[in-house]
């Protein structure tokens, strides 16, 4: 052990330790790490792996540059935003220019340059005692026993991966007639090779799973890049379906004046929680006062999710396509590109993940793109007034015809964390619970009430973004749509949230503003919006109204789904719900409101 105390391997072995322990950062602030003791697990067998295979720590050291350069932005997005490095803040970094960090990290460019440079000088100083440390060569025999050890380990695991696993056997008389028949079945594996054998038995299951070693430090930063490398290949893939696709898009008569239009996208906004919309309470204090505003009050969405949703508002898809990965269309900022208009695509949402990158494909249309959130879904996101500085760069852009998409946070759960505390109006509320039990219909008052300060929170950035279009003086519209709703243990209802089939999540709030130059140049289409403003819609009348709203044609158009065009028709609404349920030919189910379609649903496509 004496050896071990020199200078060289003491510092090296403190290293190492010192690197092993950033997943459990979060404990000294207070928070809880989950899998704690399965993250050190697989922490000490990543070593033991790596010292193994390599034998010297000099001859493994540069597989920890990865580590060391990451090492400041996960200690700073622990601190801040309460997680560690995902592929949504690896797509910022990716896709950040120079000129665009500078801008965001402002004097606090000079402190990460210190401490980048700080990193860089351990490693290099860590790098150099790993070169005179023989003391810590593995060379004896152990070595190769772990070594034999590991890769029956791998075996089993590769085993596991390829041919399932046997589910665990129930205890005699616990498990009902239903968990016994899939008990029976087992787990199915991969399959990558074709080959049949039976299932790994329950008990020889690895304590390894890959979201644990992803948590871990150092080497589960390459877990991390996997990732996001697989979240870039389906990103391209899906790009690519329509990467060759033009509209042939142009403005009916261009002239030389300025013009703006704005489209917000709102975040699990529901319609009858808007004052605007008759609900008692006065969450619209602001927009209330707005001339030159109309509420469309019967507006669905298609489906209850994000990922699903936004895609029908900003394309041609349609709803019944809804549930399909990708689109062979580009979306309206394509169509806006063609007829001279620069594109803007500022987001407080995330970039990448599961359920994020069929937004980001229509996103990358854009000729700017800015992803604003780096605390993700979690309780320290941004607020959607971070928004407020880009859309005023944009606004100010000399570029004359312009194009801004707003995809805000809205009031994505957790609620209590989508407002600042005077915002927090109704009590008794959540505000300040960090991870209070959702699920929990004991809490109903405070859910409600934090929801309710979501709405109110909502009325004042759009009113601060309408204040921002009047002061530039310019030709603008803006149309706000909320991708859809939340159930919210309604009456006797027992659910929550979003994912199901009821009418709180697919009637959504949206409205549209114009301003005065706005109505000088089309009068015509404010006409026909006050006329058509209480018709049957749905987020599907979003994509056409939005370009007939700059007066752009393009083929095959048609401007029988624009709300703001003399030959609007209303057409069939279609929503998920038990198959594609025709919205105006339903009941409503019980206190949850399930829609139920009279006739027979459309058969879902697979």
């Amino acid at each position: 052990m004496r050896h071990l105390l020199r200078p060289a391997p003491l510092y090296l072995l403190l290293t190492y330790a010192a690197l092993s322990a950033i997943p459990f950062f979060p404990m000294l602030l207070g928070k809880r790490l989950d899998r704690p003791w399965q993250v050190l697990g697989i922490e000490a067998v990543a070593w033991v792996a790596v010292w193994a295979l390599f034998k010297r720590p000099a001859w493994f050291h540069w597989l920890l540059i990865p580590a060391f350069l990451a090492l400041p932005t996960e200690i700073y997005l622990f601190s801040f935003y309460g997680q560690s490095i995902s592929t949504h803040h690896l797509g910022i970094i990716a896709e950040t220019s120079p000129k665009e960090a500078l801008e965001f990290l402002g004097k606090t460019v000079w402190l990460m340059l210190a401490v980048m440079a700080a990193v860089v000088a351990w490693w290099v100083t860590t790098f150099q005692a790993a070169r005179r440390a023989r003391e810590l060569d593995w060379d004896d025999s152990s070595r190769w026993l772990s070594l034999g050890l590991l890769a029956i380990g791998a075996g089993v695991w590769a085993y596991g991966h390829e041919f399932g696993v046997a589910p665990r056997a129930a205890a005699p008389g616990a498990a009902s007639k239903t968990a016994a028949a899939s008990a029976s079945k087992p787990a199915p594996g991969a399959g990558h090779t074709g080959w049949k054998s039976v299932p790994l038995p329950h008990w020889a299951v690895l304590p390894l799973e890959l979201g644990a070693f992803a948590q871990s430090w150092p080497f589960g930063i390459t877990a991390r890049g996997v990732d996001f490398y697989k979240e870039r290949k389906h990103l391209a893939e899906l790009g690519q379906r329509n990467s060759g696709f033009t509209f042939g898009a142009r403005q009916a008569a261009p002239d030389t004046q300025p013009e703006i239009v704005l489209m917000v996208i709102g975040e699990s906004s529901r319609f009858d929680r808007w004052s605007l919309n008759g609900y008692a309470r006065d969450t619209n204090p602001l927009l209330g006062k707005e001339a030159n505003l109309v509420t469309l009050p019967d507006v669905i969405t298609s489906v209850s999710a994000t990922r699903l949703s936004v895609p029908v508002m900003i394309s041609r898809k349609p709803a019944i396509k809804s549930l399909k990965d990708g689109f062979a269309e580009k979306s309206f900022l394509t169509a806006y590109k063609e007829a001279g208009f620069k594109t803007y695509w500022l987001s407080n949402q995330i970039s990448f993940g599961e359920f994020d990158t069929p937004v980001s494909v229509f996103a990358k249309e854009a000729d700017v793109i800015q992803f604003l959130n780096l605390g993700g879904f979690t309780n320290n996101s941004n607020f959607d007034e971070i928004l407020f500085e880009p859309l005023r760069n944009a606004i100010a852009d000399p570029a004359p015809k312009k194009l801004i998409v707003l995809h805000s946070l809205g009031s994505h759960w957790n609620y209590s964390q989508r407002y600042p505390k005077q915002f927090d109006r109704w009590q008794p509320s959540l505000f300040g619970i960090d991870k209070p039990v959702y699920t929990d219909p004991a809490l109903k008052t405070q859910l409600n009430n934090s929801y309710d300060s979501t709405i109110l929170y909502t009325d004042w950035f759009l009113a601060s973004v309408i204040g921002q279009l009047k002061g530039s003086q310019q030709r603008s519209a803006m149309l706000y749509v909320s991708d859809h709703g939340q159930t919210l243990y309604d009456n006797s209802c027992k659910l929550a949230f979003h994912g199901h089939n009821t009418q709180y999540e697919f009637h959504v709030p949206a409205l549209l503003w114009y301003s005065d130059q706005y109505l000088a140049r089309y009068p015509d289409k404010v006409a026909q919006l006050q006329r058509h403003g209480k018709a049957r819609l749905s987020t599907e009348n979003m994509f056409h109204t939005l370009l007939d709203l700059a007066d752009i044609r393009y083929a095959d158009e048609r401007l029988e789904w624009s709300f703001v065009n003399p030959g609007f028709k209303q057409h069939k609404r279609y929503v998920d719900s038990y198959g594609w349920s025709d919205y105006d030919n339903a009941t409503w189910k019980g206190d949850c409101r399930e829609i139920i379609d009279k006739g027979t649903p459309l058969k879902r496509e697979k």
